[in-house]
C-alpha cells in the first residue's frame, strides 16, 4: 500500500474539497462513530511532560483483546486539532482494528486543556513532547513503540523520532501526513493562497488565546486588540513575549526540519505528502534530504491531510499509517 494506489473518484480531486471535507463536521461525526463501533477500551491519562508540565491523552485497547497487542502508536494531531480530531478517531480506529494500542496525545492548550498549564502553546515546545513521549513508554513497557502524526503534529513526530536516542526513547517507526517542513513558507502559503485557511487558523488561534486569558487573567493580561491581529503579526506578539527566541525568523527556524535536517534520523521514517497541498508547499519536499531508512511517498490529491476516498469519508491516509505500522512491526 503506497501513494500510488489513492487515486480517489473526479469530485474528490479538489485540494480545497479534500482539505474542507477533512475537517468537516460530517468527517467528525464519522470518525467518533468508527472509533465507537470499534469497541476500543478508552481511559483518559494525565502525563507528566516535565518542568511542572502536564499534558491529557487518551489510551485505547482493542476490544475483547486475547493476545498481547502488536504495540503501542503514540498519535500526534496538528495545530488547533486535538485527540477528538476525525482523523485521529479514524486512524486509532484502524490500528485497533489491526491489533495495536493507541495514546492519542493532547498538545498544550488543545483539547479543551487550557487549564492544566499556564504558558501558551507553541510550536518550539518540542522537549516536553519529548518527555510525555518518555513517560507514555514507561507506563506502558515491554511493547514496541511507534509515533505518527499529522500536519504540525507530523512535525513534532518527525522531531521527535530525531530526538529520541539522546532521550533513551527506542522507536520501532515514524510517520507522518503532510508534515510541516518549512514553518516560514507555510505563513507565506497561507497568506497567498485561498483566505479560507488564513481565517479558520486564526479564528481557532483567537479562540484559544481568549480562553487562556480567561483562565489566567493575570499572566495573560492582553487586550481584544492583540486578538484582532492577522495570523503573521499575532505570532510575531507571540514570539517576542512568550519565547525566547526573540525574532519570528529565529522561531520559524527553531521548528523547521526542511533541507537536510531529518538526514540525521535513525529510526525508520514514512512520509505521505498530497503534491496539491493549499497549506503546506510541496517545493520543500523536493529538496528534501532523507537517510536511506527513510521514504517519502507523494500523491498527486490530498489536499491538505484530507486523502478522502469516497463520499463515506473514509481516509486513505489513515489506512497508511497502519499500513506502515504493521510493517514496521508486524
Amino acid at each position: 500500500m503506497t501513494a500510488a494506489d489513492y487515486r480517489p473518484p473526479r469530485w474528490l480531486r479538489s485540494p480545497h474539497v479534500q482539505s474542507v471535507l477533512g475537517s468537516s463536521p460530517l468527517r467528525r461525526r464519522h470518525g467518533e462513530r468508527s472509533l465507537a463501533a470499534c469497541g476500543a477500551v478508552t481511559t483518559e491519562h494525565l502525563i507528566d511532560a516535565g518542568d511542572g508540565v502536564r499534558l491529557q491523552g487518551l489510551h485505547s485497547l482493542p476490544a475483547q483483546a486475547t493476545a498481547p497487542s502488536r504495540g503501542m502508536v503514540l498519535l500526534l494531531h496538528g495545530w488547533e486539532g486535538s485527540v477528538d480530531s476525525s482523523y485521529m478517531r479514524m486512524t486509532a480506529t484502524h490500528l485497533l482494528q489491526a491489533g495495536f494500542e493507541v495514546f492519542r496525545l493532547n498538545f498544550r492548550d488543545h483539547g479543551g486543556t487550557h487549564h492544566l498549564n499556564e504558558g501558551l502553546f507553541h510550536s518550539n515546545r518540542i522537549d516536553e513532547v519529548v518527555h510525555a513521549a518518555c513517560e507514555v513508554a514507561g507506563r506502558f513497557p515491554n511493547r514496541p513503540l511507534a509515533v505518527a502524526g499529522y500536519s504540525l503534529g507530523g512535525n513534532f513526530a518527525l522531531r521527535l523520532a530525531l530526538r529520541a536516542p539522546a532521550a533513551g526513547l527506542s522507536l520501532a517507526h515514524v510517520a507522518a501526513v503532510c508534515p510541516v517542513l518549512d514553518p516560514a513558507r507555510t505563513m507565506d502559503a497561507m497568506e497567498q493562497g485561498l483566505p479560507l485557511y488564513l481565517w479558520y487558523f486564526e479564528r481557532k488561534w483567537r479562540g484559544s488565546l481568549a480562553r487562556k486569558r480567561e483562565l489566567f487573567p493575570q499572566l495573560h493580561a492582553f487586550d481584544d486588540q492583540v486578538l484582532n491581529l492577522r495570523m503573521r503579526p499575532l505570532t510575531r506578539w507571540m514570539v517576542e513575549r512568550h519565547t525566547d527566541f526573540g525574532t519570528l525568523d529565529n522561531y520559524f527556524d527553531g521548528y523547521s526540519i526542511a533541507d537536510a535536517r531529518l538526514l540525521a534520523l535513525q529510526t525508520p521514517a514514512s512520509i505521505l505528502m498530497a503534491e496539491d497541498d493549499p497549506v503546506i508547499p510541496i517545493e520543500g519536499f523536493r529538496a528534501l534530504q532523507l537517510p536511506a531508512s527513510a521514504r517519502l511517498e507523494v500523491s498527486p490529491w490530498g489536499g491538505h491531510c484530507g486523502f478522502l476516498e469516497s463520499h463515506r469519508l473514509d481516509g486513505f491516509a489513515e489506512r497508511w499509517i497502519a499500513a506502515r505500522m504493521l510493517d514496521a512491526i508486524g
